[in-house]
């Protein structure tokens, strides 16, 4: 047995001469171990470590919580089941923690190897403070975030030393924990060569399987998501979107109607404003429509999700600038927040009658492409001026919600990346809500205080209103009176002029559609969000009579 510093992963054949001298005092003096282990540690800041016994226990790891002390005079407060660990380890890995280091605090974390024969690696992560809960001034479950955030740096720890199967210590909340360990493992790289270990999980000693399992399907659906924005445009076009949501619906066959609109169908719904943002592109647009049967009751009016699906968004022929272009692949996040929900309710089996619609094209400048000063029918009859072929996502989702009211629907919520203004406003911090309804307003706050993917209410007054209906040539003008005032305001005011139903929401998710560092239990890339907040709504939906 030798110690190992926080880059050192040699064995023990290869022990550098500093280390080397550690490790023969160990066997050849009468100073107690404790001592000497100690001093070394202190010395060269290192970490317990034996050479496992076999090449497939080397793969294996363990994750487990500890809480901040709450006074100086406290002890190490471990989790249940890391408590558990340590007492069949007969005290080592309290022993290991106390001697190692400062007490770990939140989303810290040490890692500790040989400590037990069948988990060469063990990692304990932070939690922080033990019985926290909603904290008002975030508008989130505090505990629930901290266990997402802790086990997702445990697992990728472990993972970044290949380590292929981990048991995850549930920290008093087994779905908080899999979203963690689900979310946190996730990284696109299918079109590299070279690719990150694939690690599987599972919750470590007694644990609720069920809620365990229900963070599983919570935490791959906003991975769908994150996977469908993160991919090329040439690898997501509307065609291959829209069958990809149909070849992940498939098992559920017998509960889920999957409906691939073409163009022929969109002109015969008179969607001229979709139309008119499709024609610019070469590849073909298509209306994606899922209808899940989840209520025994089939007259139950169903909840409508409607998903902004450009596929690309170069701007048109109000071309955007080319720094950041790249990133316009993700401009369907909308529809695959959307979608990759529905594909979650119907994993989780939820009681209730769903209805998801995807406007899916993409905006691309070319000789038959929309034109600034240009004006279009919407399905409802409205003329529309565009001066900006760069506020398209509007244009397509006014036909979209213009359909959804055939349905007669009991709320309509649709979700978009429309308006950079949005990212100005609240940056990543939450999703903005303009809604008509106090009562959906109520249950998506609830909804997202459990997931920790935040909304925050924005205004719908009039007088954005007002600012979009002045218009020289049409009934309304597609970017507003003042174009760089309110954006994310009038954009909305837009959008309401298509919507009649009492329970309407949009979510203007152009502020959350990337990850950088804000979301310690995301990677950096297209964050999926806030799919699993929809999910939650529609659960506390479906549990309602």
């Amino acid at each position: 047995m030798w110690v190992s510093g926080p880059n050192d992963t040699r064995g023990v054949a290869e022990a550098p001469p500093d280390r080397r001298k550690i490790c023969t005092p160990l066997k050849k003096t009468m100073i107690p171990f404790r001592s000497v282990l100690m001093t070394a540690i202190r010395k060269h800041n290192c970490r317990l470590f034996s050479v496992p016994n076999s090449a497939s226990s080397a793969r294996k790891g363990l994750v487990l919580g500890v809480y901040e002390k709450q006074s100086d005079n406290d002890g190490i407060h471990f989790t249940e089941a890391a408590a558990a660990f340590d007492r069949s380890i007969s005290g080592k890995l309290s022993e290991m923690l106390s001697i190692s280091g400062p007490p770990l605090n939140k989303g810290k974390s040490r890692i500790f190897y040989g400590l037990h024969q069948n988990f060469p690696s063990v990692v304990v992560v932070g939690l922080g403070k033990s019985g926290t809960g909603v904290c008002g001034k975030e508008n989130w479950d505090k505990c629930k975030e901290n266990i997402r955030g802790a086990v997702s740096a445990g697992c990728r720890q472990l993972q970044d030393l290949e380590v292929a199967h981990v048991e995850v210590d549930p920290c008093g909340d087994g779905q908080s924990a899999a979203e963690g360990a689900v979310l946190g493992l996730f990284e696109y790289d299918e079109l590299k060569t070279k690719k990150k270990v694939r690690v599987t999980t599972q919750p470590y000693g007694s644990v609720d399987s069920a809620a365990w399992q229900k963070g599983v399907l919570y935490g791959d659906g906003q991975n769908l998501a994150r996977q469908l924005m993160e991919a090329p445009a040439n690898h997501i076009t509307p065609t291959v979107f829209a069958n990809t949501i149909e070849q992940k619906l498939s098992p559920f066959a017998h509960k889920v109607a999957v409906h691939k609109r073409p163009q022929s169908w969109i002109e015969s719904e008179q969607m001229g404003a979709f139309l008119s943002v499709s024609k610019g592109s070469e590849e073909p647009p298509i209306f994606l429509e899922l209808h899940y049967k989840g209520s025994l009751d089939s007259a139950q009016p169903p909840l409508v999700l409607v998903g902004k699906g450009i596929t690309f968004d170069s701007g048109g022929i109000s071309l955007k600038p080319p720094s950041g272009m790249d990133a316009m692949r993700a401009d369907m996040g909308g529809a695959a927040a959307v979608c990759s929900a529905i594909v979650t309710a119907v994993a989780l089996k939820l009681p209730i009658n769903i209805i998801g619609l995807a406007p899916l094209c993409e905006n691309m400048p070319s000789g038959k492409a929309n034109k600034p000063g240009d004006v279009v029918h919407a399905k409802n009859g409205k003329t529309i001026q565009i001066d900006n072929t760069d506020a398209e996502g509007r244009l397509i989702l006014a036909d979209a919600l213009c359909y959804a009211h055939s349905f007669k629907p009991r709320a309509i919520i649709n979700v978009a990346t429309l308006t950079g203004a949005m990212d100005v406003a609240l940056g990543s911090a939450a999703a903005g809500v303009f809604t008509n309804s106090d009562w959906l307003w109520e249950r998506l706050h609830k909804a997202s205080i459990v997931t920790g993917d935040r909304v925050w209410r924005m205004p719908l007054f009039q007088h954005y209103t007002k600012q979009i209906t002045e218009s020289a040539l049409a009934d309304l003008n597609n970017i507003g009176k003042y174009s760089r005032s309110g954006g994310a305001c009038t954009a909305a005011a837009f959008l309401r002029e298509f919507v009649t139903a009492d329970h309407w929401a949009h979510l203007d998710i152009a502020g959350v559609m990337t990850n950088k560092e804000e979301v310690p239990y995301l990677r950096k890339g297209m964050s999926g969000r806030p799919t699993r907040t929809l999910v939650e709504f529609a659960a506390g939906l479906a549990s309602e009579p």
